[in-house]
């Protein structure tokens, strides 16, 4: 690694998130309301401060990954430690999260700070991030704006299928709809 501050990504990287010995922790929030698994949410939540050292580091806007962005909006729920414990007494800083305002300029722009975040994570960590959870960038945007809260007590979750299986799919329940054996009925 070649860090431009690695005191205060130590500090970073050793800070926890929400209290530690309750039924429902940072982390088991993050895996339930993301359908992931433990492991899957701690490494996310590995990346996300990660993010948090770049942000404090860089003289540019960054954006994040969709899985880092969760992890980020979930601990500014937990306001006391984002804001108090975090930003003021370890980063010694504020960090705002800005919502896009829309539009195709505003999606250039966050796609141009993520590769510019990629980019320099891999400048700072000497390694690049971890596909699963930073995606390349059109990926990262292709459905940004398909996503939505669902209760699944109301409602079946089905994936669909892929693009390459669906007119298979389709055609089928086609001609099935379509075919008469010749009784009439």
């Amino acid at each position: 690694m070649n860090l431009s501050n690695p005191y205060l990504y130590s500090d970073i990287e050793s800070f926890e998130i929400g209290e530690k010995n309750i039924v429902l922790s940072f982390s088991t929030r993050l895996s339930r309301e993301n359908d992931w698994s433990s492991s899957y949410s701690e490494r996310v939540i590995k990346e996300y401060k990660k993010f948090i050292y770049l942000c404090c580091v860089s003289n540019q806007q960054l954006t994040p990954s969709d899985q880092v962005d969760q992890v980020w909006h979930l601990h500014l729920a937990y306001t006391q430690s984002y804001w108090n414990e975090m930003c003021r007494k370890v980063l010694k800083t504020d960090i705002h999260h800005g919502p896009t305002k829309g539009g195709g300029k505003e999606t250039n722009k966050y796609k141009q700070q993520y590769l510019f975040t990629t980019n320099f994570y891999e400048k700072e960590f000497g390694e690049e991030p971890p596909k699963d959870i930073w995606p390349n960038v059109t990926h990262r945007f292709e459905n940004a704006d398909k996503f939505i809260r669902i209760n699944e007590s109301e409602f079946w979750i089905v994936k669909k299928p892929s693009k390459y299986i669906a007119p298979i799919f389709f055609a089928s329940l086609f001609l099935t709809a379509c075919s008469n054996d010749g009784d009439g009925s």
